[in-house]
């Protein structure tokens, strides 16, 4: 029997699934800073250090918590559940799923974003997701947060994409370098959606846009601030613009359900 073409929705998720960046929805606050003094303190940390920026925010969540709270693997959980977000997303890939399963096409959700794991994992969609990759930390015996364990940035997240083609989904599996000939991928590039809204996501939107896949750049409907997504248009790294609204018969369904039609 002929099998189902695999369609796979990478998503971005702070500005792209929510309408802010992860940490600063409570567990900024937790610790007695204003969102703006930590992001400028982080910033300074990476450039004085010739650090990565979110190695350099994964140590001032660690370090700052000290003595207010307390930073373990439920905390991180617990901060997510507080995420905000934008409108539709909670019904967002139910509806999706089952379009493509009345269309014939295996719809996949994965997350390919610079924030948290454990705090993604904490949001009411965490399941929805085949895979999260996030940065994370590692945690000792008694559940604390003691090491970084993965960090993903604007530049690595493209292994990802190669992950999910070749269907080898295991960050720590090699065969990811292995040859495949172009029959042998799981999701072939052009069977990809990628959804970002920033500079951060340029480098995936150019890979899927290159290859035949479909970049979307989001913007948030109530600031309508659509200069990130003009640039993006304009340099041709992605193919098109809709507001961060996932309601159904959104602009954005529309689009994907239109997507989906394309790849039966």
């Amino acid at each position: 029997m002929k099998k189902e073409p695999i369609l796979a929705i990478c998503y971005d998720f702070d500005k792209t699934l929510s309408p802010d960046d992860m940490q600063a929805q409570g567990y900024i606050q937790s610790i007695d800073y204003e969102v703006a003094d930590f992001w400028k303190e982080s910033n300074e940390l990476a450039k004085n250090n010739d650090m990565d920026q979110n190695l350099a925010y994964m140590y001032m969540m660690s370090t700052r918590s000290r003595g207010k709270v307390l930073f373990t693997r439920d905390t991180l959980h617990e901060q997510g559940g507080k995420v905000k977000l934008f409108p539709g997303v909670d019904t967002w890939f139910d509806r999706i799923n089952e379009y493509g399963r009345n269309k014939g096409v295996s719809v996949e959700h994965y997350i390919i974003s610079s924030g948290l794991k454990e705090m993604i994992e904490g949001t009411e969609v965490a399941e929805k997701f085949t895979k999260i990759y996030a940065s994370s930390f590692y945690f000792d015996d008694t559940g604390v947060a003691v090491w970084p364990a993965q960090v993903v940035n604007y530049t690595n997240k493209t292994q990802f994409l190669f992950r999910i083609e070749k269907g080898v989904l295991d960050i720590n599996d090699q065969g990811v370098n292995s040859f495949f000939q172009p029959n042998q991928y799981r999701v072939p590039f052009r069977n990809m959606i990628y959804i970002g809204d920033s500079d951060t996501d340029i480098p995936c939107m150019k890979l899927v846009n290159t290859n035949g896949g479909h970049s979307i750049g989001v913007y948030n409907s109530e600031t309508k601030d659509k200069s990130k997504v003009f640039r993006m248009l304009d340099e041709k790294r992605i193919k098109y613009y809709v507001p961060a609204d996932y309601n159904e018969n959104s602009q954005l369904e529309q689009l994907v359900k239109m997507i989906i039609d394309r790849t039966i």
